[in-house]
């Protein structure tokens, strides 16, 4: 029985999803992915085991792009990567609550887009139900540090109340299509949630800012016509970038596992 062809892996993003990734492909730790080269808008130097190319080089040197770096950088190089015939697997999934990139990524080809469901679980289980109906009611309720939530359109009167709290702050309340946007490096389980329901408009967010949050903590809740479901994460947020959760690279690399056929994973 011959091996099979190992995956080349291009890594957009050399950050703090990027490095735990790229280091753990580096080590052989994904058998049947190999690490080819990283792309980052910064030198990288020495820090990546693996050539630093442009996005152009990349794609002549490998047959799957993983994206750890960000939603514009899905928005900018979604499709010409999916055209070239490279799958991409996306982790900023917010960029996605953009219905027409939506529609653009999904319908082209012949490259393949994936995406990961980084810090939640329970989607598979919402995306089985979703094939016997549509769900009547999707909340998700985020609770951050308040440092990791401060954005450049907030006015100083929620920056204050954000800044001088001794308890949880709602910051923002909307949808899944919505909040996303307001938050791109916060919210991305917000995006996975309505890609795993189908209808980011069915999915009502709260963003709350905590000053007591230890933990990044994701309660999913929803109903329909076929049961009740609740799903509660809390994860420590990641040294290096607490806007993110540690598990995050390594749900990326459960993905990568997955797309290069490791066995025994729960798809």
């Amino acid at each position: 029985m011959s091996t099979p062809t190992p995956r080349r892996v291009g890594l957009i993003g050399w950050g703090a999803i990027g490095r735990v990734v790229g280091g753990a492909l580096a080590a052989g730790d994904v058998p049947g992915a190999e690490l080819v080269c990283v792309v980052d808008n910064r030198p990288v130097g020495d820090s990546a085991p693996v050539p630093q190319h442009t996005v152009e080089q990349a794609l002549d040197h490998c047959d799957l792009i993983v994206e750890a770096a960000g939603q514009a950088v899905v928005r900018e190089w979604g499709e010409a990567i999916l055209a070239s015939g490279t799958d991409l697997l996306v982790a900023s999934t917010g960029a996605l609550t953009d219905e027409d990139l939506a529609k653009r990524l999904l319908h082209t080809g012949p490259g393949r887009v994936y995406f990961t469901g980084g810090a939640v679980g329970g989607l598979d289980l919402l995306q089985a139900v979703r094939t016997m109906g549509p769900l009547d009611e999707v909340r998700l309720t985020t609770t951050k540090l308040p440092s990791t939530l401060e954005q450049p359109w907030m006015d100083e009167e929620l920056l204050r109340r954000m800044r001088s709290a001794t308890g949880p702050v709602e910051v923002m309340a909307g949808t899944a299509r919505d909040v996303p946007a307001r938050f791109p490096r916060s919210t991305n389980v917000a995006a996975s949630v309505a890609l795993a329901v189908g209808d980011p408009d069915t999915v009502r967010v709260s963003v709350v800012a905590d000053p007591a949050a230890r933990h990044t903590s994701h309660v999913v809740e929803a109903s329909g016509a076929h049961g009740e479901y609740r799903f509660e994460v809390r994860h420590l947020p990641d040294a290096a970038n607490p806007a993110t959760s540690q598990v995050v690279p390594y749900a990326v690399l459960r993905s990568l596992a997955a797309l290069a056929g490791r066995t025994g994973q729960i798809l």
